[in-house]
């Protein structure tokens, strides 16, 4: 009776609630404008959320960690994973690495949006000659590991870091695309006027493929790309459609779109790789990790799968998978990636089956060098080129992607700098400022320094010497961080805070990866049953009184 009582309540609480918030309009309370009101100018507000992660992902609760410090020993020699503490802002990360059938769905996608490019559909092919050895033989897996059924839950290998980039490019817009048209606000799948399945329909004779970007900049909009159910638009210049309502595209302020899918950092992973929230209370860490699990062993210690490895790894010498007839770890080469338990997080195999791939740029001091909060290293920063500055039209690609020029400014630039560098000129300053007398200019400021100075915020115009790269040395920028231990690696690697690189266009059997997704808003995941300081809710503006 009492269960009923507050069910009851409750609803009635809810019904009260909805209706009070339809006699009291939502106003500014720094200008008492009433939001969403078509007749005063047509601002909308939302309802704040916390969006929920895209698909394939779960959340990952940030906070800080020692970075480095699960290493119970230099296992390279390098001193390269010097203990750091450091805080990870909360995010989103793949319950699972990414796997075959995962990469073959974007290369359908690829096949039936640009079917006369050959080229873009090989470039996105994973390199199945990984698998070849002199002296072992492997060839079935070259033939057969990619593509045949038996293998479609196993994680993709052969690919780079550089393939991954344009993966994750797809599976933004893919996802994004999915989410517009099931809700109406796109064309629906099934209404796209005859169109290749997956494809948008004829644009000005040319077939574009939907990417968000070129979405949320208003230029994927008219007839036979826009829903049925398109968002209101309360702008009072906008002009009534073909239905007799003024309706709009989605925008980033609607809270409806996803972020952008991306590599995890090095940093990010290896937090996400301990998952020691699970043994945290009040702030303290009961204990530490040197895998993903606990405890010191590679071995389960529960009654039911006692003894069992708990991570597909290479246990010694010629030992990959157990004795016939009992095979411990169940898999020679990669497993499924949903394979043994997952850890604290609810990730899957973030030790064994295969290395991932990370975003970052390796050095090997990057753990004294990099920040404390969200350390990272491999920022190159871009902007959007503009067709059109005066209208803000995007430039494209033959793709209908936007272009991306590298970022020569870390501030926004004035007005007219700004049109002078999108169409490739340079703007006079509005006022001249000599140097100090004895300050060197020109050439005597090259002289100095031994190659010209460019000011740009993160070095990408200055000079570079490659000449001794692969020579004497593997890092350079193109050196990138993948970490986890694979099938064929001893344990020692599966501990998270070991550390590799690898070229960005070089790729593994022994290599695969796994997307991220920044997250937006307040960083707590499950703020039910904890204590929070009250918030008091600002008083509603009356113009009455």
């Amino acid at each position: 009776m009492i269960k009923h009582f507050t069910k009851s309540a409750l609803l009635l609480g809810c019904v009260g609630l909805m209706l009070g918030s339809c006699s009291k309009p939502m106003r500014s309370q720094k200008t008492g404008i009433v939001y969403n009101n078509k007749y005063n100018g047509g601002y909308m507000r939302f309802q704040k959320t916390h969006p929920a992660p895209g698909p394939g992902l779960v959340a990952i609760e940030g906070g800080t960690f020692v970075l480095g410090g699960s290493a119970d020993q230099d296992v390279t020699y390098d001193y390269n994973n010097t203990r750091r503490r450091v805080t990870i802002g909360s995010f989103y990360m793949d319950e699972t690495e990414v796997s075959n059938q995962d990469w073959l769905e974007y290369l359908h996608y690829l096949s039936i949006h640009y079917t006369g490019d050959r080229e873009l559909y090989y470039n996105a092919m994973p390199d199945t000659l990984v698998w070849r050895r002199p002296l072992s033989y492997n060839e079935p897996y070259v033939d057969n590991y990619l593509r045949h059924p038996a293998f479609q839950d196993y994680p993709v290998v052969g690919v780079t870091w550089e393939q991954i980039q344009d993966y994750c490019t797809f599976r933004t817009n893919q996802s994004n695309e999915n989410l517009l048209r099931e809700s109406g606000k796109l064309a629906a799948w099934k209404d796209m006027n005859g169109a290749t399945p997956g494809a948008a329909p004829a644009v000005a004779g040319t077939k574009e493929a939907f990417d968000t970007d070129i979405y949320l900049n208003g230029q994927y909009k008219g007839q036979g790309l826009d829903g049925k159910k398109m968002m209101a638009d309360l702008n009072p210049n906008a002009k009534p459609g073909a239905n007799g309502k003024a309706t709009r595209t989605v925008r980033m302020e609607d809270g409806i779109l996803k972020p952008a899918y991306r590599l995890p950092t090095e940093a990010e992973w290896e937090y996400a790789a301990l998952g020691l929230a699970g043994n945290t209370e009040f702030e303290n860490i009961e204990d530490g990790k040197i895998y993903p699990w606990n405890g010191m062993g590679v071995r389960s210690p529960k009654k039911r799968t006692r003894g069992m490895i708990l991570a597909n790894f290479k246990r010694g010498a010629g030992d990959n998978m157990g004795v016939g007839g009992s095979l411990n770890d169940k898999a020679d080469i990669t497993a499924p990636v949903r394979s043994y338990e997952p850890n604290d997080f609810g990730l899957y195999n973030m030790a064994g089956n295969v290395n991932e791939w990370t975003s970052d740029v390796y050095r090997q001091m990057s753990f004294e060098d990099v920040e404390d909060f969200n350390p990272y290293r491999g920022n190159e920063y871009t902007n959007k080129r503009l067709a059109d500055p005066e209208k803000g039209i995007y430039a494209k690609d033959k793709y209908g992607r936007p272009i991306k020029d590298a970022a020569k400014s870390n501030k926004k630039l004035p007005w007219n700098e700004f049109i002078a560098q999108q169409q490739g000129q340079k703007a006079a300053p509005a006022t001249t400022i000599a140097p100090p007398a004895g300050v060197p200019t020109g050439a005597a400021t090259a002289a100095l320094s031994g190659k010209p100075f460019n000011a740009d915020q993160r070095g990408f115009a200055d000079s570079t010497d490659n000449s001794l790269y692969g020579i004497t040395t593997l890092v350079n920028d193109h050196s990138k961080v993948y970490k986890g231990g694979s099938w064929n690696d001893r344990a020692m690697w599966m501990n998270p805070a070991t550390r590799r690189f690898m070229d960005q266009g070089e790729a593994s059997a022994e290599v695969g990866f796994r997307c991220a997704m920044s997250m937006v808003g307040a960083p707590e995941i499950n703020p039910n049953g904890k204590s929070h300081f009250s918030v008091k809710k600002p008083k509603n503006y009356s113009p009455k009184k």
